[in-house]
């Protein structure tokens, strides 16, 4: 069999076809990205406790290497806030921030989040993060943006708080420093903040972040501000990072796991959300789930390798990259090319940059990330989603980012389950003057026949549930006023059906001749009436009780006698297997 390496190197099936046309969009979007990049990169590494600098690491090889695989065309990799703050909490716990052991321990993290999302992709585990709801994962990251944003003040404010990733404790801390504000810090803070805000209201090419850093540089250098207590960055290593493997340990490993694995979720989420929402307004490629998470994890694979830490896809910079007119991963590769340019030539002009105008470019950033939207039409339209978000975003905001991403796991596998387990069903009406039949607690006028009870499950018939659907059953049978003489089950929404549910249906047959009524089926899928009649219960109900529709069941039990269309069906999917 021919490999088709296109598949697996995605920049073999764009790049032969690479044009003048593509060039210029590019060559735009990846210079304004890439501008972009170098202040966020620098912020974002303050987040993850780390020195500015390997920001701009983590800016280079690993766009690299995403463009050569990734699926997507304007996908923009490199440090985010979440990731950042995962960094800082997992290995937080190991280590001192900003030691040579955090910094260590932050480089093994992204080879085993690369490791990890490798892994996943070449087995074809993609699928596993649709088991994190979107309410889940949006109260998760509204809270985090504002421990985020909290984590900042230090840097806002120009005085001492504690690391913390309890909001709470933040909170305290600041407002017993409140008196020991310097108050040049705090104005350079907030002009940069209204800097970014006011350019990206008057075009949102305007390169904003690098705006407030150029006017941060020339406050501090020209009115001396350092001698008035602003923080400043100061010396920033220049060149290149060097080639360095960072192998681990196993006691590394068992420590960084959870983290790992938290990382390599959550950076796959983000980047898959924001790759798929970008794609869906091109025709020109498809983004392949699968093949994004061996893209990432060879980005951060390669990417520790030159020191740098777990890195993935992010929301701003992709929308940038859009707009400014990217149409493939070339763009990154410029991004990349620039900041590498400034870690060759500019990381001088630099050392006057106020801590203060990296504090603005994170808080502007993860303002946008406190989804209260949702949040709203949560409480509108499904209660049930809206508490999933409120305890995510309340434990993350409490009790920190570990736990919340974990009590996220269990609220998503939670309400999955709740929602399996007590499915929606319906005893069904006929619609006046037509053969539909409809659901009588909706449609107030359809007619509903005392000595029939047909009966809608809307799910999978499955061990969690059939209780909840028995129950029904038994409901719907004591309301009815006299006698009934006949069950149809309309199973026009049942997909699947494990042995649970075929025993379950085998008693009921059972239980419906006991008690003088017929049993029949209407809409019964290929696949359902696959497993029926393995296990022999289609010979027990008899192929003579299914029927193509519900209004089939009921001609057949009016006239006694069989339904042409009955047999048709019968033969049909006796044919082909499924339906």
């Amino acid at each position: 069999m021919k490999m088709n390496l296109k598949k697996y190197i995605p920049i073999l099936e764009w790049g032969p076809k690479y044009s003048g046309k593509d060039l210029k969009g590019d060559l735009a979007a990846g210079l304004t990205v890439g501008v972009m990049l170098i202040p966020q990169g620098m912020a974002y590494a303050m987040i993850a406790g780390l020195p500015p600098i390997y920001g701009l690491y983590a800016s280079t090889l690993p766009l690299i290497i995403y463009a050569i695989f990734g699926t997507s065309r304007q996908l923009a990799v490199g440090p985010v806030a979440m990731v950042s703050l995962l960094t800082a909490t997992g290995v937080g716990a190991l280590a001192q921030t900003g030691t040579e052991q955090f910094i260590a321990l932050a480089i093994v993290l992204a080879l085993m989040v690369g490791l990890i999302q490798f892994l996943m992709g070449a087995f074809k585990l993609g699928f596993l993060v649709n088991f994190l709801s979107h309410p889940v994962i949006s109260g998760f990251t509204s809270a985090a943006a504002i421990i985020i944003g909290l984590s900042q003040l230090k840097h806002l404010l120009g005085v001492q708080i504690p690391r913390s990733h309890h909001v709470h404790e933040i909170i305290i801390n600041a407002l017993e420093r409140i008196a020991e504000v310097n108050i040049y810090t705090l104005v350079i803070g907030l002009v940069g903040m209204g800097i970014i805000i006011a350019a990206k209201k008057i075009h949102k090419a305007i390169p904003a972040q690098l705006v407030a850093v150029v006017f941060g540089i020339l406050v501090a250098w020209l009115g001396g501000m350092t001698e008035f207590g602003v923080k400043i960055v100061g010396d920033i290593p220049g060149g290149l990072p060097s080639f360095k493997f960072n192998g681990f340990s196993m006691e590394q490993a068992q420590s960084l796991l959870p983290i790992a694995l938290t990382i390599a979720f959550v950076g796959f989420m983000e980047s898959i959300a924001v790759a798929k929402a970008i794609q869906a307004k091109r025709k020109n490629y498809k983004v392949d789930a699968n093949q994004e998470l061996v893209a990432l994890g060879l980005s951060n694979i390669f990417g520790s390798m030159f020191q740098s830490y777990p890195v993935t896809g992010g929301f701003s910079r992709t929308a940038v990259n859009d707009q400014a007119g990217a149409n493939t991963g070339f763009a990154s590769i410029f991004s990349a090319a620039l900041v590498i340019l400034t870690l060759l030539f500019l990381t001088p002009l630099f050392y006057f940059l106020p801590n203060a105008i990296l504090a603005a470019v994170i808080l502007v950033a993860v303002a946008g990330l406190v989804d209260y939207k949702e949040a709203i039409r949560l409480w509108k339209v499904d209660r049930m989603d809206f508490a999933g978000l409120i305890v995510t975003f309340i434990t993350t905001l409490t009790m920190g980012i570990e736990l919340g991403i974990g009590m996220g796991v269990v609220l998503s596998l939670i309400l999955l389950i709740y929602r399996t387990a007590y499915p929606h069903h319906a005893e069904l009406g006929r619609v006046p003057g037509t053969s539909a039949y409809r659901n009588k607690s909706r449609f107030k006028d359809v007619i509903v026949r005392d000595d029939l009870l047909i009966m809608r499950f809307d799910a999978q018939l499955y061990f969690a549930n059939i209780d909840h659907f028995q129950k029904a059953l038994n409901q719907y049978l004591e309301d009815k006023p006299g006698p009934v003489r006949a069950i149809i089950f309309n199973f026009d929404s049942v997909n699947q059906i494990d042995s649970s549910a075929l025993h379950f249906l085998e008693d009921v047959c059972t239980s419906a001749e006991q008690g003088g009524m017929d049993l029949l089926f209407a809409s019964v899928k290929g696949p359902v009436r696959d497993k029926m009649k393995k296990s022999d219960l289609l010979e027990k109900i008899g192929d003579d009780q299914f029927f193509l529709t519900v209004q089939d069941a009921v001609n057949h039990l009016d006239f006694d006698q069989e339904s042409p269309l009955n047999e048709s069906y019968a033969n049909y999917t006796m044919q082909a297997g499924r339906g």
